[in-house]
């Protein structure tokens, strides 16, 4: 049975990285299912959160080995969900003359609300899983929904282990 896997790594932020770490699950014929790509609180350090649908552990060991090898990873690790807390994050462009009763929905959902409103149109932020997100897309589609978009997952281990424990050995300068 398939399961979803994180994949976290920390990289050099170098041009093209992006497309040699996708190269190598392209090649494995395995589809990534989100992608969020971010710089971390270490200037010069990106993280990239990679979702994927593998029904082998020894598949996604075997991606994680394989990214190691890139100069430019400074670190990566794998994840199943449990070890993880994770969000996404989509906005819904809602039909202002089919709106009547939208902000009665957004009450009953939470880390829902009204980002933009004219008399056009109103957008609308959704924070959470994926299957909380779909749900309240469900909900919404009644009242016309113009546009959607999801972004990828975020995600942190469920752990005491921060960036400076990975990578220590240097002194990085962080953002302020």
């Amino acid at each position: 049975m398939e399961k979803l896997y994180t994949i976290c790594i920390f990289t050099e932020n170098t041009l093209g990285l992006l497309n040699r770490i996708s190269g190598i699950f392209t090649r494995r014929r395995i589809n990534i299912e989100s992608l969020s790509v971010s710089e971390t609180e270490r200037k010069g350090v990106s993280r990239f959160t990679i979702v994927i649908k593998s029904d082998e552990r020894e598949r996604v060991e075997k991606i994680v080995r394989q990214i190691r090898k890139i100069i430019e990873v400074l670190a990566v690790f794998g994840y199943e969900d449990h070890d993880l807390t994770y969000n996404e994050l989509a906005f819904f462009k809602v039909d202002a003359e089919k709106s009547a009763g939208v902000k009665e929905l957004l009450e009953g959902y939470k880390r829902a609300k009204v980002l933009f409103e004219d008399q056009r149109i109103l957008i609308i932020e959704k924070a959470g899983t994926e299957e909380e997100i779909y749900a309240f897309f469900s909900r919404l589609k009644p009242f016309g929904i113009l546009e959607f978009v999801r972004s990828g997952r975020i995600a942190l281990p469920n752990n005491e282990k921060g960036l400076a424990q990975y990578l220590p050995e240097v002194d990085w300068e962080y953002y302020m």
